[in-house]
């Protein structure tokens, strides 16, 4: 019996939204902590894992590409409650997603001062983040591993998993990071390094606990560890074709972060302490639009999965909409946060003031960041289309952002909040692309075999 449009819409849009928003911030606050923690600890700790963390902003990202792969696939196949060919696309996206994790965390543990180099000259910042990552960097691939077991459960509609392990992760590396960062019940004081070991065993908690609801608890999908190594090429190829696009998104987002940092890494210690301060902030509040994104694809994948094209396209006008209800509750969050959050921060008056300009910035962009990403992401490449993205960003950022602001800080010598809102214009500009792209609905592709 066909469920009513309605009810059924809004019950599974929130279902997942809610619990996919409430992992996403569980995730970004394990690294938020360090921050927040170190923050109040010394400035330059706090810098240096900044810095640090943007390696694991791109990990991250190229991860999220991985992972919406995944789930694109995935979700329409769970469309037609066919669940032998999701473990194969799971086995093929495994082993793509270790091979990159693996060597972006070969290289931070070969060459950490190279690495971060490249994002600052400010030495000190640099050693510091350099001895938070040689730790950080043994935890890529268990990252990758525990992202990609809860992304298969969210394919599938189940996303409470997520939620769980992500929370134990959070309560272990807080506990750790007070024991460790600050020497307290007889632990060394190791400041960086105290918060990277937290990190790292928050990080094994959390694959332990994902490992066994997949492989012992879900009834729905039934993965073994030896499906792992049930390499199919026809498989392989589809999850190729349809995740690259997005890997390359999301790694290409993920590097144009890094640029950006690098950029405001080069404008001196109180740009870098403002983006420490103001990015982690952002990233929370973003999780709004991206979990909205995550549901959408979700939603939207297993409606094309079904062949129910009419309704596929009145879920695409519905989500528009909630979408740009989404940026102005997130803009307002923003405003609610930042002076609570500023009063954390033991930095110089400098610093302070120049991080709630940055907020101020963001307020403003992430209504067009609520719109635009979740259009995108969520409804275009869900419904089958994965290269939009890419081919977009690639023009948007590479194209237009990150030239217009290299020249804004180091040939016209522009203030730093100038150069700042140039970084972050494009989420502006996007939206006219979103209304024409998602509103034509050329981008329903059935991507099952």
């Amino acid at each position: 019996m066909k469920k009513p449009f309605d009810s059924y819409f809004y019950k599974t849009f929130f279902r997942l939204f809610s619990v996919v928003a409430f992992q996403s911030l569980i995730v970004f606050s394990v690294n938020l902590a360090d921050s927040v923690m170190l923050g109040s600890y010394d400035e330059t700790a706090m810098s240096g894992v900044s810095l640090a963390n943007q390696i694991q902003f791109l990990l991250q990202c190229l991860i999220n590409g991985m992972c919406n792969g995944l789930v694109v696939i995935g979700s329409q196949y769970w469309g037609k409650r066919r669940t032998e060919p999701i473990k194969k696309v799971y086995a093929a996206a495994l082993w793509t997603g270790l091979a990159i994790s693996g060597a972006l965390a070969a290289a931070v543990l070969i060459a950490p001062e190279g690495v971060l180099g490249i994002l600052s000259d400010e030495e000190q910042i640099v050693a510091a983040g350099a001895a938070y990552i040689r730790i950080m960097g043994w935890t890529y691939p268990v990252f990758t591993i525990v992202f990609l077991l809860t992304s298969l459960m969210r394919s599938v509609e189940t996303v409470k998993i997520g939620f769980i392990t992500s929370l134990l992760a959070l309560v272990v590396n807080i506990s750790l990071n007070w024991l460790l960062i600050f020497g307290k019940w007889g632990f060394p004081e190791l400041g960086a390094v105290g918060a990277a070991w937290a990190t790292f065993a928050a990080r094994a908690v959390e694959l332990v606990a994902a490992a066994i609801y997949v492989f012992a608890v879900d009834k729905k999908i039934r993965l073994k560890p030896k499906d792992a190594f049930h390499i199919e090429k026809d498989y392989v190829k589809d999850y190729l074709k349809t995740g690259l696009p997005m890997i390359g998104s999301g790694g290409s987002w993920g590097v144009a972060m890094s640029v950006q940092t690098a950029i405001i890494g080069r404008l001196g210690a109180a740009a870098i302490g403002a983006n420490a301060i103001a990015a982690p902030v952002f990233q929370v509040v973003a999780v709004l639009y991206g979990s909205a994104g995550t549901a959408s694809g979700v939603l939207i994948g297993k409606t094309v999965g079904e062949d129910d094209i009419p309704r596929v396209k009145r879920y695409a006008k519905k989500l528009q909409i909630m979408y740009l209800i989404i940026g102005v509750l997130s803009a307002g969050l923003l405003l609610l946060l930042k002076n609570s959050l500023l009063g954390i921060y033991s930095v110089t008056e400098e610093t302070r003031a120049l991080a709630a300009t940055f907020i101020h910035i963001l307020t403003v962009t992430v209504i067009g960041s609520a719109y635009e990403a979740p259009c995108l992401v969520g409804i275009v490449s869900g419904g089958g289309d994965t290269k939009f993205v890419l081919i977009n960003d690639l023009i948007f950022m590479w194209g237009l952002v990150l030239p217009l602001s290299a020249l804004s800080a180091f040939v016209f010598h522009w203030s730093i909040p100038v150069t700042f809102f140039i970084l972050k214009a494009d989420q502006l500009a996007k939206c006219a692309v979103a209304v024409i792209k998602v509103n034509r609905f050329r981008w329903i592709r059935r991507l099952t075999r």
